[in-house]
């Protein structure tokens, strides 16, 4: 028979047990929130949920996908700016909140080179010029032709002010001397719906968005903005090839917050390119043109100082401002 004192004593070590039982299981079940600061639906939105579940299962924990959409990126991007780098917020973007943005928008509520830690670039997007199907030009030299025949006719939809879509058209405006309207859209899918509803005429979008409606025959695509054709859309002719030296690509890439510490960095690093890797994942995007790139920190931190000085040229040659 125990005594009290060791009823007691039996007592706490359960207890104990329990607790540290308890602690283990919140540590197992630890969340980390991918950050998508545009709307659901499009490419930056596709991509995130495509690595996601990947990426919790080489953390070994749960990896969820949160949009938070306004200002061209922006809101979603702050809130990432301002977590506390534990690791548990991270974002998942395009060029527009952290090399397009700060070249348009008087106040930003974050400084992209210094509150943000650069973790990995994720993929090469293929940029795909579309029009709605009714439209009378098929060419991108017929389209050329008919906004010269018809100045101030024809509008574009964009994912919003600032981003990929509106500079590149802003680009292609330029270079071919066109007079075309914008239509900002709080981003991808609003955009396409109006598209294909006929509202606009054209916009430039990234092929993971595009790609499914243009082969349903609810877009007519024209060309893509690479340099050259794409592997795993040969039969996209490049625009260059009618407008020569044009060139937009989108890209992605993974961050945290700044001060987060190196070996999570890496850890998270090592972690993306292992899912990037992955066989299946690089099948699934390769059909849409789209290259899963991957890269060390270091190389993220250049390439967005030096996207920030390509946009911020275009930007200034186009006259490009916030509408």
């Amino acid at each position: 028979m125990f005594h009290t004192s060791s009823k007691r004593r039996a007592l706490r070590l359960l207890v104990a047990a329990a607790l540290t039982t308890t602690v283990f299981a919140v540590q197992a079940q630890r969340i980390t929130t991918i950050v998508v600061p545009f709307p659901p639906g499009g490419t930056t939105d596709i991509l995130a949920r495509a690595v996601a579940e990947s990426l919790g299962n080489a953390l070994q924990q749960t990896v969820v996908v949160d949009n938070r959409p306004g200002a061209g990126g922006n809101l979603g991007a702050e809130l990432v700016a301002r977590a506390k780098p534990d690791g548990a917020t991270l974002l998942v973007t395009t060029a527009g909140p952290l090399s397009i943005n700060q070249h348009l928008y008087p106040r930003m509520g974050f400084n992209p080179l210094k509150d943000l830690t650069p973790i990995s670039q994720l993929a090469s997007v293929p940029i795909m010029l579309v029009a709605h199907p009714g439209q009378p030009f098929k060419t991108v030299a017929e389209l050329i032709a008919y906004a010269k025949a018809h100045p101030g006719e024809l509008s574009y939809a964009s994912q919003g002010n600032g981003t990929t879509s509106h500079l590149t058209m802003e680009l292609f405006k330029s270079q071919a001397g066109l007079n075309i309207a914008h239509i900002p859209y709080r981003g991808s899918a609003p955009a396409a719906n109006d598209l294909m509803a006929g509202t606009v005429q054209i916009a430039f979008d990234n092929s993971p968005s595009t790609l499914p409606f243009v082969q349903a025959g609810r877009m007519r695509s024209l060309g893509v903005a690479s340099a050259q054709r794409v592997a795993g859309l040969k039969d996209q002719p490049a625009i260059a090839e009618t407008l020569p030296s044009f060139e937009s690509d989108a890209w992605f890439a993974l961050v945290g917050p700044a001060g987060m510490a190196p070996e999570l960095q890496a850890k998270l690093n090592t972690a993306i390119n292992q899912v990037l890797t992955k066989p299946e994942l690089q099948q699934r995007f390769a059909a849409q043109g789209v290259r899963l790139t991957g890269g060390t920190p270091q190389a993220l931190a250049s390439f967005i100082r030096a996207e920030s000085d390509k946009w911020a040229r275009v930007i200034q040659t186009a006259k490009v401002k916030l509408d």
